[in-house]
């Protein structure tokens, strides 16, 4: 290049030419690069757009890929048919590298100059996606899915999809019209790029596993076929085929057609049509109201049998504590007697001493010198008693008058009033009967 306009000094140390004006440098970039051999290429069509004036795309293989652009007067002149050019087709191309240096208010660009171009048949990619398609359908995997029962008005739906995507949002609008309030598990994942099909097929089956998941979603946005491959993954469409759970597929639009659409339960070309696919019924406003009120009749009754289990623990522990409050009182009254029963023991103990020691010195007394005067005492009283006693009397002789009625007749006047008498000596008694005097 020449030398270097005026402008700011270099950065120092770098051993480098310049610094040159970026505007001097992208013309001599396109005009180099412009200068580069013109060549023939040849893979498949990705990603088709036109502009007023030209038609852009992508010419893919498994290696690489290359930005591709062709003036629409040169690509109309070649009288392909209206839908010719589709994803996947291949292609051979003529051209060359081409640059547009931009400028302050316009980006720059790379693209391969189409000066020509050929159809050369179907591409690889699809080919082996036909081919994947036919083996999937062989192995009877497009009708599992498909055979599982659809809930009407799901309670928990699961969503696969991207974080920051438009079908988010799409999902989120189609449930809001249909008036649905149920619970939606997102499992964010990427839907595009060479991780996406294992982090999706990740995501699929931990909604899966979750009990509460009724149905699931699988969306994104449009985009070019080969953008749509990661839904093309035999592992993915095989994890799909298989799951418990009914899965609605939302990717791309009406003209794209992912493996992932032919093993799933439902295909739909929207996200809102996804939305309105999991749930079939246009939720009312009293229809909302209810769920309302079911769901506030659910917490209610939850937070009732919380309290009754309380309550129900409270009186559950009732009766032990009753049983160990009476197990202290009948421990408290055991003591209580045993010591009553001591204290009456010691008493009965100490009286029983005091009457011992009483009863000895009565003894000890009575076995002293007053002994045989008390002896002399008693006979002479016992002798006195014998000589009062009726029978002594009688054994001299004397009898005892008494009537009949065993009371004695005491006088003569007595006697004679009675007819008969009994007289009572000392050995029996004799019946007599009195005579009037005369």
């Amino acid at each position: 290049m020449d030398e270097p306009e005026a402008g700011p000094p270099g950065i120092e140390g770098v051993d480098l030419a310049g610094p040159f004006p970026v505007g001097r440098y992208a013309s001599r970039l396109k005009e180099f690069l412009r200068g580069v051999e013109r060549v023939q290429v040849f893979g498949e069509l990705f990603n088709l757009r036109y502009s007023k004036t030209r038609a852009y795309f992508e010419l893919r293989d498994g290696n690489g890929a290359l930005p591709c652009a062709i003036w629409r007067n040169r690509l109309d002149a070649l009288g392909l048919p209206e839908d010719a050019l589709a994803d996947g087709v291949q292609l051979v191309l003529a051209g060359g590298p081409d640059y547009y240096p931009g400028s302050r208010t316009a980006s720059p660009g790379f693209s391969f100059d189409v000066t020509d171009l050929r159809i050369a048949g179907e591409g690889d990619l699809l080919a082996q996606l036909e081919r994947l398609r036919r083996q999937l359908g062989e192995e009877g995997l497009f009708e599992p899915q498909k055979e599982l029962e659809l809930p009407l008005l799901p309670r928990t739906i699961g969503v696969v999809t991207g974080e920051s995507g438009k079908a988010r949002d799409d999902i989120l609008a189609g449930l809001q019209r249909r008036g649905w309030e149920g619970k939606i598990v997102w499992a964010f994942a990427p839907v595009q790029d060479r991780h996406a099909a294992p982090r999706i097929t990740e995501a699929l089956q931990e909604l899966s596993a979750l009990d509460e998941v009724e149905a699931i979603i699988v969306a994104r946005g449009g985009g070019s076929l080969a953008d749509l491959f990661a839904f093309c993954d035999e592992t993915l469409c095989r994890t799909v085929a298989m799951l418990r759970v009914p899965v609605i597929s939302s990717v791309g639009h009406h003209s794209d057609r992912t493996l992932i659409d032919d093993v799933a339960a439902v295909a739909c070309s929207t996200p809102t049509h996804a939305a309105e696919a999991v749930v079939r019924v246009v939720v009312p406003d009293e229809w909302a109201s209810l769920a309302a009120s079911a769901r506030s009749l659910d917490r209610r009754s939850r937070a009732g049998v919380a309290t009754r289990v309380r309550a129900l623990g409270a009186l559950a522990r009732v009766p032990g504590e009753q049983l160990r409050r009476h197990r202290r009182d009948l421990h408290q009254r055991a003591r209580e007697i045993r010591a009553s029963a001591g204290r009456a023991t010691l008493a009965d103990r100490e009286l029983t001493q005091r009457r011992a020691v009483v009863l000895r010195r009565k003894a000890l007394a009575a076995a002293g010198p007053e002994t045989e005067a008390r002896r002399r005492a008693l006979a002479a009283i016992a002798a006195a008693l014998d000589g009062a006693d009726p029978k002594a009397v009688m054994a001299r002789g004397y009898a005892i008058v008494e009537d009949l009625a065993g009371e004695p007749v005491t006088s003569a006047q007595e006697a004679r009033a009675q007819e008969r008498v009994a007289l009572r000596f000392s050995d029996g008694e004799v019946a007599a009967k009195i005579e009037p005097d005369g």
